[in-house]
């Protein structure tokens, strides 16, 4: 059953290649593995999900997928809810389908293998999948100075990807096995760990634009076609965090703590440098995409917290259940800018306004995802904030005093206040005041457009007022 989750957008991405209709094809596929996403969500202790073919003898290397527990299902569940906003919300050039659709096709199979598979070898080589349609999508058919961003993000996450399997061959040869079920907690040898650890760090962190490694992220992100931005933005960043939960959190843990101050450093970095830098953007796409990258500090937060106290109740599910809310957040976000470009022709802050007055329903929609990145209540961001600074004071007590841990997350709260400032800022720029040439006649979201920002909409608020629908799931 999950090999046919992971394979169905591979198997679409092949029939669009062999001539069939591109976007008929890619909802299609997008809407039957979301079906298949929410049943596995709701069963994913069933052992039908299992599913494993020798590929290799020596080493013993197969093709398995699986749900170890249910931050897997969670992330599968994320993944084909944005991978079917994403081909409803975009317009292929003309000439293009075959292309568009398709690399959305070949970045969602390529995500959700990662998640799902349980040998080391599959887990990095479907990540590897992901990224080719990314850097096809980003030269060919991005705007702006593409050909640079699309070089940038190759030499990042090439670097990145380089550092991170040297780290997962040590971990692989170290327990003698690319069976992840296999590889058990005190099997790594302590003297290793450090240096594995800051492997991982180095890599996973790459992947996930941790600060000083993070400044691909922007411009990809505001170069790259829509469902290539929703995609990579909302779901394959998250691959490095899983990474870490899965991976270095239970094997590493001595290792981990070693790295623990220089880590919370860097993701102060992301919250408050970063911040700044999304303060001053002048263009909505950059501003969305430095403000993808700030948001990750606060998932790394929440993994600090877990490696200063590796049975803290709350700090893997307050990473998780953050990891969801952005990717849904932030994936919204990237679709509905996509339609304020194609409405007004400029996504420049200067160069808009007043859109509210032509373009009611995409100024109240875009509203409701400003206020979810924020992290007004009642939206999924919420919840996950919320959790991740109860998961970091969780080990506080007035005897011990502050911690690092403590210290960093009250330093982060200030984050909260800075993406209010440049979200309500541009919010009110773009959709307020009087309406400029662009925005005077520019076409409000039509009805069928507005169903994949509805979806992803429905989502915020289910999981932002009723948050055990995700946290049921990692029990």
């Amino acid at each position: 059953m999950l090999a046919l989750l992971v394979l169905l957008p591979l198997a679409a991405f092949i029939a669009i290649l062999l001539g069939a209709p591109a976007r008929l094809t890619a909802i299609a596929a997008a809407a039957l593995n979301l079906a298949l996403a929410l049943y596995a969500a709701c069963t994913w202790h069933c052992a039908c999900w299992a599913f494993s073919v020798p590929v290799l003898a020596h080493p013993a290397i197969h093709l398995a997928f699986g749900f170890p527990d249910g931050m897997s299902a969670v992330m599968v569940l994320l993944t084909a809810i944005v991978t079917l906003a994403a081909v409803l919300s975009g317009k292929a050039p003309e000439g293009r389908e075959t292309l568009y659709f398709g690399s959305s096709l070949l970045l969602s199979g390529g995500a959700l293998g990662a998640f799902a598979a349980t040998d080391l070898f599959f887990f990095y080589a479907f990540h590897e999948l992901a990224l080719i349609p990314t850097f096809l999508m980003i030269g060919i058919l991005g705007r702006g100075d593409r050909r640079a961003a699309a070089w940038k993000i190759t030499i990042y996450l090439g670097l990145g990807s380089i550092v991170l399997l040297a780290g997962l061959v040590w971990i692989a040869s170290q327990t003698g096995t690319f069976d992840m079920a296999k590889m058990l907690p005190g099997s790594i040898d302590p003297a290793a760990q450090k240096g594995i650890a800051g492997l991982l760090i180095v890599g996973f962190g790459t992947l996930v634009s941790l600060f000083p490694f993070h400044s691909w992220a922007a411009p990809a992100y505001a170069s790259a076609p829509a469902p290539i931005a929703m995609l990579h933005a909302g779901v394959l960043k998250k691959f490095g965090l899983y990474g870490l939960l899965r991976l270095a959190i239970p094997l590493l843990p001595d290792g981990l703590h070693a790295w623990l101050n220089p880590l919370l450093f860097l993701l102060l970095g992301n919250i408050l440098w970063v911040g700044y830098v999304t303060v001053s953007q002048k263009r909505l796409d950059f501003l969305l995409g430095n403000s993808s990258v700030m948001h990750m500090g606060y998932i790394f937060l929440a993994i600090a917290a877990l490696i200063a106290m590796p049975d803290n109740p709350l700090a893997k599910s307050a990473a998780i259940v953050l990891m969801f809310a952005h990717g849904i957040s932030i994936a919204l976000l990237f679709g509905l800018a996509d339609r304020i470009e194609r409405s007004t022709g400029s996504l420049e802050i200067a160069d808009l306004g007043g859109l509210a007055k032509s373009a009611p329903a995409l100024a109240f929609m875009f509203g409701i995802a400003a206020m979810a990145s924020i992290g007004l209540p009642g939206l999924a961001n919420f919840a996950g904030e919320v959790l991740v600074f109860l998961a970091a004071f969780k080990p506080y007590t007035a005897t011990n005093g502050l911690g690092p841990v403590q210290i960093a997350c009250i330093l982060s709260i200030w984050g909260v206040v800075i993406s209010a400032v440049y979200m309500l800022r541009a919010y009110r720029n773009v959709f307020q005041g009087p309406a400029v040439s662009r925005t005077a006649k520019a076409p409000d979201i039509a009805l069928t457009e507005r169903i994949p920002a509805l979806l992803l909409i429905v989502v915020l608020f289910a999981v932002g007022l009723y948050p055990n629908l995700l946290l049921n799931l990692l029990k």
